[in-house]
């Protein structure tokens, strides 16, 4: 007997630094999900971020909860990690290496993939917009996970919002490793965008890659979720490329919980 899909939004937040959320406002917005991967928010006081997310993870089921890691400044052992993710029933990590200024390849942080691959820990690279004045771009670029990806084979990692704005990496990315995914967070308000991402995406043959995701608060998980299964409609007086609706579908049906090891 096959089993009902489910809808996973592989990024959300409840505490952003450019914007006001409240818990009860993520409970509702996440309605129209079956689970949601909620990220803990990039403060320099990661300890009460990790704090702060455990508290409301504690109290909704639906939500599966990121620990934030700084690992040019956390101290990294087994133990420590083990403190800021099952201690506090936190089930993955969240990087920000942009904000950080730090290179996804610096020597401590291949220290980190080495113990979330040994344990287990799916690891979140948040390295997207919206970025704040004093986050380095060099350190957001995709192409700098492959030595990420060819290093540590067993570690699951996402790629945020695409690596936006830099769609060609991730694509190839995607494609080269197995063991790379990218979240679609799409903004329902950039159509332009939208569509280049998902018909990118769709020609470099790497839509079983594509995870489905919101980015809420900056637009909500309901709205994506038509906004891309209405993706054709938007080009019926076109004579532009379409993408099969199965395609789209699958994306926000795909069992992304079993498919990262998260079940």
């Amino acid at each position: 007997m096959s089993r009902e899909p489910m809808i996973v939004d592989c990024h959300t937040h409840i505490s952003c630094p450019d914007q006001a959320v409240d818990a009860q406002q993520h409970q509702r917005a996440c309605q129209d999900v079956d689970a949601c991967f909620v990220l803990a928010a990039c403060e320099s006081d990661r300890s009460r971020a990790n704090q702060q997310l455990s508290e409301y993870i504690s109290e909704n089921p639906k939500a599966i909860g990121f620990a934030v890691v700084d690992p040019t400044a956390d101290p990294l052992s087994r133990k420590d990690l083990k403190s800021v993710t099952a201690d506090l029933g936190l089930r993955a990590v969240v990087l920000y290496c942009a904000e950080g200024n730090y290179h996804p390849a610096h020597s401590r942080a291949m220290r980190l993939y080495e113990l979330c691959e040994e344990q287990e820990l799916v690891v979140f690279f948040h390295n997207c917009p919206p970025f704040s004045p004093n986050a380095s771009l060099d350190f957001s670029r995709p192409w700098l996970l492959d030595e990420v990806a060819r290093t540590f084979p067993g570690l699951r990692f996402i790629v945020g919002r695409m690596g936006m704005p830099y769609l060609e990496q991730t694509f190839c990315l995607l494609s080269k490793h197995a063991n790379a995914y990218a979240d679609l967070s799409i903004n329902p308000q950039k159509i332009w965008q939208v569509y280049n991402t998902v018909l990118g995406a769709y020609e470099s043959a790497v839509m079983d890659k594509l995870l489905f995701g919101s980015g809420y608060p900056y637009a909500l998980p309901g709205v994506c979720i038509e906004t891309l299964l209405g993706f054709n409609k938007m080009l019926s007086d076109t004579h532009l490329p379409q993408v099969p609706r199965e395609k789209l579908r699958s994306i926000v049906q795909r069992d992304s919980l079993t498919l990262l090891g998260l079940t």
